[in-house]
């Protein structure tokens, strides 16, 4: 998915919490965002999921203007906490996948995609005997259900154990090269091993968004 931002402020009340911020990204792209909290960047996310209303001609999706923008099931969303999400309700993983589906998968593809993100073996168990890791990557699972064209993740891994970590970010570095646009909020960019194609860093609500180029290219 293409995704461009030009010129957008935002803010809540009488506090601008977004500057003039532009940036373009192509599809398969691979963008990061890092700022301290409170430096906009779950509020730039929200613009772009349609949540926060912003006026026309700010951001475009696929040259969609997002204020006319219908297909958000090409928009796969992991937030960093599941506010709406009861952990109390005995469910199993498989379950939870089987309501998020809207597109028409054969049971092969969501399989492929259970072992893709390595829950494969997880998918008959009660998501209350899982791990944070384990859990996190049931709920990216649950966003590639639609076969999203752009996947945002919300600082996935925080509370996730080093090794989960590890085979989280493996993971999304190998679904970005399937051509998966993705866009990663992180506070560690170290610990995010990703092959990142461009990055904006938020400060006081400035953004400056720049190409990134890997030593081995």
């Amino acid at each position: 998915m293409r995704v461009n931002v030009t010129n957008l402020t935002f803010g809540y009340d009488y506090r601008t919490v977004l500057k003039d911020i532009s940036f373009s990204l192509k599809s398969g792209d691979f963008l990061a965002i890092v700022g301290n909290n409170g430096s906009g960047k779950s509020t730039l996310i929200k613009c772009m999921l349609g949540i926060n209303k912003i006026p026309n001609s700010k951001i475009f999706l696929d040259d969609i203007d997002i204020t006319n923008y219908k297909n958000f099931r090409n928009i796969g969303y992991v937030p960093q906490k599941f506010d709406d999400f009861n952990y109390e309700f005995p469910i199993t993983v498989n379950e939870i996948l089987s309501a998020s589906r809207y597109s028409k998968l054969s049971e092969d593809d969501v399989l492929l995609i259970l072992d893709k993100i390595g829950i494969l073996e997880l998918q008959n168990e009660n998501i209350n005997n899982l791990s944070g890791g384990q859990l996190q990557r049931v709920f990216i699972a649950r966003a590639l259900m639609n076969k999203p064209k752009l996947l945002i993740l919300d600082e996935p891994t925080v509370g996730v154990d080093k090794e989960n970590v590890t085979a989280f970010y493996k993971a999304i570095n190998e679904l970005n090269q399937e051509g998966i646009t993705v866009i990663l909020i992180t506070h560690n960019l170290r610990e995010a091993d990703c092959h990142f194609t461009h990055m904006i860093s938020l400060h006081n609500g400035e953004g400056v968004f720049k190409e990134v180029v890997r030593e081995d290219e």
